[in-house]
C-alpha cells in the first residue's frame, strides 16, 4: 500500500516554504526601499512637510512669513512666545545669523525670512548643515515684502563653515 499522504506532504511543505520565502522577500524589499528613502534623504514632498516656528506676539512680519510658507504648501505649527532668544540658542543660531523668528523643518533650522523656494531646495538636497538663515530683517524678503533690497540666504553649520546659499 502506497502512502500518498506522505508523498503529498513534502510537496505541500515545499510550496508553503516557497510562499513564505516570497512573502518575506517582498517584505524585505519593501523595508529596504523605505529604509533607503530615510537613509538617502527621501521624504514626503516639501509641500506636505510641517514647519514649526517660534515667533513673538508683536512681530507682524513673522505672520507674513508664515502666510508665505502656507501659500507655498507647507503646514505651519506656530508657537507665539514672548522671548524667542532661548529657542535660537537651543537651535544653534549664532548672533550674526539671527532674525525675528526661528523655525524647524525636516530636521533643519530656518532662521528668519528665508523664501519657501530655498527651504524646498534645502529639503531636496539634504545638505550636511544645521540650516538656513536670512540674517537681520531684509526688506525684500517674504513677509517683509518691500521690494528693492537685495539680500543673501546663508547656509550654516556646514563642515566648511557658513556660505551664501542663495542671493535674492
Amino acid at each position: 500500500m502506497t502512502n500518498t499522504r506522505n508523498k503529498a506532504a513534502p510537496a505541500s511543505d515545499a510550496t508553503a516554504k516557497r510562499k513564505a520565502a516570497a512573502v518575506f522577500g517582498v517584505a524585505l524589499i519593501g523595508a529596504a526601499a523605505l529604509g533607503g528613502m530615510a537613509f538617502f534623504g527621501g521624504s514626503t514632498p516639501a509641500s506636505a512637510q510641517e514647519v514649526e516656528v517660534w515667533k513673538s506676539p508683536t512681530c507682524e512680519c513673522c505672520g507674513g512669513w508664515v502666510k508665505h510658507m502656507e501659500a507655498a504648501g507647507f503646514t505651519m505649527k506656530v508657537h507665539t512666545i514672548e522671548n524667542v532668544d532661548p529657542v535660537k540658542a537651543a537651535k544653534g543660531v549664532s548672533e550674526d545669523l539671527m532674525s525675528c523668528h526661528t523655525a524647524v523643518v525636516g530636521g533643519y533650522v530656518v532662521e528668519g525670512h528665508v523664501p519657501a523656494s530655498d527651504v524646498r531646495r534645502m529639503l531636496a538636497e539634504r545638505p550636511q548643515a544645521k540650516g538656513l538663515s536670512a540674517p537681520g530683517m531684509p526688506q525684500s524678503a517674504p513677509g517683509m515684502d518691500m521690494p528693492g533690497q537685495p539680500y543673501d540666504v546663508v547656509i550654516f553649520g556646514t563642515p566648511d563653515g557658513n556660505k551664501i546659499y542663495a542671493r535674492h
